[in-house]
């Protein structure tokens, strides 16, 4: 008698109420469990699913923006991306792209994805023509394809410092009107970083000829050099430091030699629009220093000797954050242990 006197009466009326609703279920598990959570995360906004597609890489054209330098890739610095896909037999990490309607040659424009796409499509020219382009396509603006572009690659090694410099300054006027804190804001990172890649885009012609490519230039080079090229005097002879250390490496470049190093490149320069006449990869210490983009150093690298210890000091490490500290060491370590057992190269 749950239901109390109202439920007999109702009884014996033939007009009883609805049976309780059926207790709640418990949830489902297994495939069709997942298919149902995965429909209510997208139904409820929780959740984006995304489609890939396979293409052949040739209906895809490289972004105007795009940060890599498409031209200086070959079969060398994409050997390892090749041999993983040839032994992959496919391409594991679909490329970003948006379509396109502006030229009928093209479907797409790669947003991220320039070496996959030239990788692949070098393969399908030598022995691979099955394999194909796997992208995700996606709608966005030139900003947002510049942000896409730019997380993903921030910390990719095989794109240079140069391109990435290049990118920014490019970026900078093109999508935040040429204000610098508002671009650091959108990328979430310092004015003080951001200025430090702007320095290196500026630097000018016969600098990156010194260099015999642009591609091995680094940050904490364009902040050695950068201060330095404001002051009109030094820049003079910095410049002509720079026409005789391209003449040489053009010649290295001609004799298949190996090229001068940019430490040494650097040193070069500095002691050159320093008005110094010493060599000073002859000298019994070696030295590096890895300065903000206001021209003040982050740390500095002492090296006493052929084979000798290395000391680094960091003179104001508060100054800095902890991230840009890490990356000045690493400059440091990279430029003098690369620098150790190198011949002399006579800048005069």
């Amino acid at each position: 008698m749950a239901q109390g006197n109202r439920g007999f009466a109702d009884l014996v009326a033939n007009t009883a109420s609805p049976a309780p609703a059926t207790p709640r279920l418990p949830p489902r598990t297994g495939l069709l469990g997942a298919r149902e959570n995965r429909l209510a995360e997208l139904a409820a906004g929780n959740a984006v699913t995304r489609v890939n597609e396979l293409v052949d890489p040739a209906c895809c054209r490289i972004w105007d923006g795009h940060n890599r330098d498409y031209g200086a890739l070959d079969a060398q610095n994409c050997a390892d991306l090749i041999e993983s896909l040839r032994a992959q037999g496919r391409q594991e990490v679909p490329a970003i792209v948006r379509r396109v309607s502006d030229d009928p040659k093209y479907a797409y424009e790669v947003i991220c994805g320039a070496r996959r796409h030239w990788a692949l499509t070098w393969l399908r020219a030598n022995n691979y023509p099955q394999l194909k382009f796997l992208i995700e396509p996606r709608e966005l603006t030139d900003e947002e394809a510049f942000r896409v572009a730019d997380l993903e690659n921030r910390n990719r090694r095989d794109l240079s410092d140069y391109e990435r410099a290049t990118d920014y300054a490019r970026a900078v006027h093109r999508y935040y009107g040429g204000s610098q804190q508002r671009m650091a804001d959108r990328l979430d990172v310092s004015k003080s970083w951001l200025s430090r890649y702007l320095e290196l885009a500026k630097m000018p012609a016969e600098v990156l000829a010194a260099f015999g490519s642009p591609h091995v230039i680094g940050i904490s080079h364009g902040a050695v050099l950068g201060p330095l090229l404001r002051i009109p005097q030094k820049r003079d002879r910095l410049l002509r430091e720079a026409e005789k250390l391209a003449a040489q490496q053009s010649h290295l470049s001609e004799q298949s030699a190996k090229s001068i190093p940019p430490g040494v490149v650097v040193r070069g320069l500095a002691e050159a629009a320093e008005g110094k006449t010493g060599n000073a990869t002859r000298k019994n210490t070696k030295e590096h220093v890895v300065r903000d983009y206001d021209g003040s150093i982050v740390a500095r690298g002492q090296q006493a000797g052929r084979g000798g210890g290395l000391a680094i000091t960091i003179p104001h490490p508060r100054k800095h954050t902890h991230s840009d500290l890490i990356a000045a060491v690493t400059d440091l370590l990279t430029q003098m242990t690369s620098a150790t057992g190198e011949p002399p190269y006579d800048h005069r």
